[in-house]
């Protein structure tokens, strides 16, 4: 099978770089925007100089937590104005799809704001088994999950909402474009008396469920609700990986 592509995320974040530094580094504060993670906390670590060790956990069922350690370092003052953090990470745990990997984000500043961007990439478990269900399943939900959380984030700085009024905002959206499409779904199904009616206000049961099955699935997200759509997920070449990241070797 051919090797999938590393992850990769990008966003024009319009902020003060120090609030999106303190947003994305500290555990509190990433773990409210990151739908990747549920938990996330520093271990003891000797000297400020030597990198961060932490513990990771995601709850990927309501009963079930799945969890990892990790390894991270950042430059926070780099001659050009930029800042780079860089982490290695692993899961032990027998549910977990993911055995190791690493990853970087790095802070661009532009004359439009920060430019802000990951890139990672992991090796799987479970033999053939897992590369197919991370290639068609996996992968993608993770490509998925961190762009919108990076929307979420910029939502939050941008606007002043908090994450969880902006997920709340994205389920409801979600609610009321299903029930939309519920409700073109029966209009397309509806029987000859409700056809009558509907005919003579729309033209045709037929038409308005089309429209409204387009309207539910094509409409783009308000401009208040995290979409991952927002977010460059390509790059026309492969992203440099920091140097930083050869320091770091996972406990």
């Amino acid at each position: 099978m051919k090797q999938a592509k590393p992850l990769y995320v990008e966003v024009l974040i319009r902020a003060d770089q120090e609030l999106l530094w303190q947003r994305t580094q500290e555990p509190a504060q990433h773990q409210r925007w990151d739908l990747r993670f549920t938990e996330i906390d520093f271990l003891p670590r000797p000297s400020p100089d030597e990198p961060q060790h932490f513990r990771y956990a995601t709850r990927v069922l309501p009963f079930v937590t799945v969890s990892g350690t990790g390894i991270s370092a950042g430059e926070r003052h780099r001659p050009d104005g930029t800042r780079t953090s860089a982490l290695r990470f692993a899961s032990a745990h027998p549910l977990s799809l993911l055995a190791q990997g690493s990853g970087y984000w790095r802070y661009v500043p532009t004359a439009d704001g920060i430019r802000f961007a990951t890139g990672y990439d992991y090796r799987t478990r479970w033999g053939r088994f897992g590369a197919v269900a991370d290639r068609f399943v996996f992968r993608p939900l993770m490509g998925w999950a961190t762009a919108w959380s990076f929307d979420r984030l910029r939502l939050w700085l941008e606007r002043g909402t908090s994450p969880a009024r902006l997920l709340g905002r994205a389920v409801g959206e979600l609610a009321a474009r299903t029930a939309v499409a519920v409700l073109a779904v029966v209009l397309a199904g509806s029987g000859p008396a409700l056809a009558v009616h509907v005919d003579a206000l729309a033209g045709g049961a037929p038409v308005l469920a089309a429209v409204l099955l387009a309207a539910a699935v094509l409409l783009p997200p308000l401009p208040g609700t995290p979409a991952a759509r927002r977010c460059l997920r390509t790059t026309s070449a492969p992203p440099r990986t920091p140097s930083i990241l050869a320091t770091l070797e996972p406990r």
